[in-house]
């Protein structure tokens, strides 16, 4: 079996692949927590949109760093007898399967998330574990979103606002550089955009979970961001994206406010630039992470998903200290990534960068085998010329 891919998508996926991967983020978990004792027991946690990227990696911090009994949503295509699922699927049976062997209480749910049904169905799960929720996370990234409240089909844009947008761009499978030009978008997109990834959904989630007590007195509750450099700023932080994202901060301070009155909290929390699904198809963004691994590997600061959040876990939600937040409110865990010697050199390179040195100055090997490794090829270990069952991991 040998990846499909079209543009920057991978329209397959590795059964035993997937599996093997996660796998390996769970035991570097075990191990990492083998050495730093966790300083708090969680007992319950959620995580909304737990498949794949920093949702999974949440998952497997809690579990298997905080001994959690955990519920993940997630919305996956189920594997047939001819056709493999998509890479969250088989993620979260290799968590199931790994949360069992370790006696770890694991509820896993596949569907619409931003469906009043799928609440419902999470606050029975949460009952049955034994009560309230310590930590939510907010982790969804959808195109679309149906809007529990009336029905209507809303689908965000990746696109800029007021002007045209022109910038360097790569694709990362043959190496070749080019430049991107996208048309800004209308209000209306905008608007759309906001309607799906902004935090109107998390705010339904805590509401509904508050309302039914199922969250603890000192509950956290997060969902994650970006905020990245200049260059890709007018496409994403000022674009619709960032609409979005600056509403996800907007709600943030509002539940923060409600919830702070128990001594819990809410936070978004701005991440270090990944190879995800979601990211590969952002027009500048795989040039720029192939550049950021380049210097960031250099200097020994490199971070991907398990890594980033078990630092966020460990070192800010449940440290000795007060969670540090910057002025506007937000966990900055991307603070390695957005080191003033890091962008400069990042910066120098991407000016100097071409078609002629790009394998020598940014890392597009590493960028590539992560590309790979999420949908299940280049890991480790892989018989790839073996016959592959879909249904099994």
């Amino acid at each position: 079996m040998e990846p499909k891919i079209r543009g920057a998508i991978c329209m397959n996926a590795h059964p035993k692949g997937c599996a093997e991967e996660t796998r390996r983020q769970i035991h570097w978990t075990q191990d990492y927590f083998s050495h730093h004792k966790a300083s708090k027991k969680l007992k319950r946690v959620l995580v909304i949109g737990a498949s794949t990227g920093y949702g999974l990696a949440s998952r497997i911090a809690a579990a298997f760093g905080y001994g959690a009994a955990t519920i993940g949503v997630s919305f996956e295509k189920e594997p047939s007898e001819k056709r493999p699922a998509t890479p969250g699927w088989y993620n979260t049976k290799a968590f199931d399967e790994e949360a069992k062997k370790a006696g770890i209480p694991a509820v896993s749910f596949n569907g619409d998330a931003f469906s009043n049904e799928m609440r419902a169905k999470v606050g029975d799960a949460l009952k049955s574990l034994g009560g309230p929720a310590d930590l939510v996370i907010y982790s969804l990234a959808s195109g679309v979103r149906t809007d529990p409240a009336d029905g209507t089909l809303y689908r965000s844009v990746l696109k800029p606002l007021g002007e045209v947008y022109k910038a360097k761009s790569v694709d990362f499978i043959n190496g070749r550089l080019g430049e991107v030009e996208i048309a800004p978008a209308t209000e209306e997109e905008r608007r759309a955009t906001v309607k799906v990834m902004g935090g109107e959904d998390w705010r339904l989630w805590i509401d509904y979970l508050g309302a039914q007590g199922l969250l603890a007195p000192d509950v956290k509750t997060l969902a994650y961001s970006y905020i990245g450099p200049e260059v890709t700023h007018a496409v994403y932080r000022e674009g619709t994206i960032g609409s979005a994202k600056k509403d996800l901060e907007e709600t943030a301070k509002r539940l923060d406010k409600e919830l702070s009155a128990s001594g819990g909290g809410a936070y978004v929390s701005v991440n270090k630039a990944v190879v995800t699904r979601a990211s590969a198809v952002i027009p500048v963004v795989s040039l720029y992470i192939s550049l950021l691994f380049k210097v960031m590997k250099q200097k020994g600061l490199h971070e991907g998903c398990i890594e980033q959040m078990v630092r966020l876990f460990s070192q800010r939600l449940y440290s000795d200290k007060a969670v540090s937040v910057d002025a506007e409110g937000r966990i900055r865990i991307d603070d390695w990534e957005m080191r003033e010697d890091i962008q400069e050199e990042v910066s120098s390179l991407w000016e100097r960068v071409d078609d002629e040195n790009i394998e020598e100055l940014a890392d597009l090997a590493g960028y590539r085998e992560n590309f790979l490794k999420i949908h299940g090829f280049s890991v480790p270990g892989i018989d790839y010329d073996a016959e592959v069952d879909f249904l099994d991991i």
